[in-house]
């Protein structure tokens, strides 16, 4: 049994997936016999920083899981305090979420003094390593953060290529993302649009996520406004709260006459109604202009939802055409053909083929791949 301590955001903060992803990789490492813990953050982002209305969510914290609120993302002198409390600690090893380059300098120093008892394997689990959306300093922060790991894990083509391009000794091993099956089992589609309040009736198209620019949702706007789309009654529902300024997407859905026939649910989705939102709809979509890849699709193949993704990123190689979903490219015109593409396929038609990916994506592999790329047999440099 190792001793490992997952260093991210957790309960009470709500940084979308990645908090859901690590109190699910803390259970994961719980089953396979190990002692694991997440340290996570009093305070992520200055409050002018915060794009979303509130940085804390209103729920319950997880069970079963340890849970220690410590580092302050803007104060050094508290990356010295954590960082010396962590090391003295001496776990086995540390698994670091790495997402946005803002926070190189504070969990790079933290790790830099964890190195220091000798003992401690630093894995570092990249969401992004060149963010969507870049800020002066990224690179360099970028830099401090990677020189603090031993070896990373990625979960697409693209951050490992982006790895690649900052670290290319180190050792990393590219796994899929595995399924977010934590937020409670599938239910009719009859019974989650009764639980949100939508008609039986609909065609739904879902965008579920926080709406940032890189996500495309105005090109998903243009597409809902096809002819051939509004002639079958299709709807968009949108499932997120906007980290930008709403008001271009609400004058796009007046200009382009929409008001019927789009859904906006566009407020923080609480964990206890996530699995609503997915088995309400058809089908969910993916309008990415840019991506790494996303935690919606994992969490899509466990509610066994068909997906449209567009051709960026790392989106299209985790859902085979025409077997899982339909893969278009990132343009109004072709996310409107793909729409139609699939009402004319029906839901069916993808039934064997998201089973057959949702098998792939376990808890248990990314676990294994940690654990054996966390003892290297090749001894780097601190």
């Amino acid at each position: 049994m190792a001793r490992v301590i997952i260093i991210g955001p957790a309960h009470p903060l709500r940084e979308g997936g990645i908090v859901s992803f690590n109190h699910r990789l803390a259970l994961a490492f719980q089953e396979a016999g190990h002692d694991c813990e997440i340290w996570s953050f009093t305070l992520q982002y200055p409050s002018f920083l915060f794009p979303g209305s509130s940085q804390y969510s209103k729920e319950r914290a997880p069970k079963g899981i340890r849970i220690t609120s410590a580092i302050n993302s803007v104060n050094p002198l508290n990356w010295l305090v954590v960082g010396k409390k962590i090391k003295a600690l001496r776990p086995d090893l540390i698994v670091v979420r790495f997402w946005l380059p803002l926070m190189g300098p504070s969990l790079g120093t933290i790790l830099s003094i964890i190195k220091k008892n000798q003992h401690t394997r630093i894995v570092c689990l990249a969401d992004n390593i060149i963010p969507h959306e870049k800020r002066p300093g990224d690179r360099l922060f970028t830099r401090y953060f990677l020189r603090q790991c031993h070896s990373f894990i990625t979960m697409s083509d693209q951050v490992s290529k982006d790895l690649r391009f900052f670290e290319k000794q180190r050792p990393y091993r590219q796994v899929a993302h595995p399924l977010y099956d934590h937020f409670g089992a599938i239910v009719s589609q009859q019974e989650a649009r009764k639980k949100i309040g939508l008609s039986t009736a609909d065609k739904i198209v879902l965008f579920f996520g926080f709406i940032r620019p890189y996500k495309g949702l105005d090109l998903l706007l243009q597409a809902m406004s096809d002819e051939r789309i509004a002639n079958q009654n299709i709807k968009l529902l949108i499932a997120g709260e906007y980290y930008e300024n709403a008001q271009p997407y609400l004058d796009l859905i007046q200009r382009l006459q929409l008001d019927e026939r789009v859904i906006c649910h566009t407020h923080f989705i609480a964990d206890s109604d996530v699995r609503y939102y997915l088995c309400a709809a058809d089908v969910v979509v993916q309008p990415y202009k840019q991506a790494t890849q996303s935690g919606v699709t994992p969490l899509a193949y466990h509610f066994e939802k068909p997906m449209i993704v567009t051709r960026v990123g790392g989106l299209a190689d985790a859902v085979p055409h025409e077997r899982a979903g339909i893969v278009c490219e990132p343009n109004s015109q072709a996310i409107a053909e793909a729409i139609l593409r699939f009402y004319q396929l029906r839901t069916d038609h993808f039934s064997e083929g998201i089973k057959e990916q949702k098998s792939k994506l376990s808890w248990s592999s990314l676990v294994h791949s940690i654990e054996e790329i966390a003892l290297p047999t090749t001894s780097y440099a601190s």
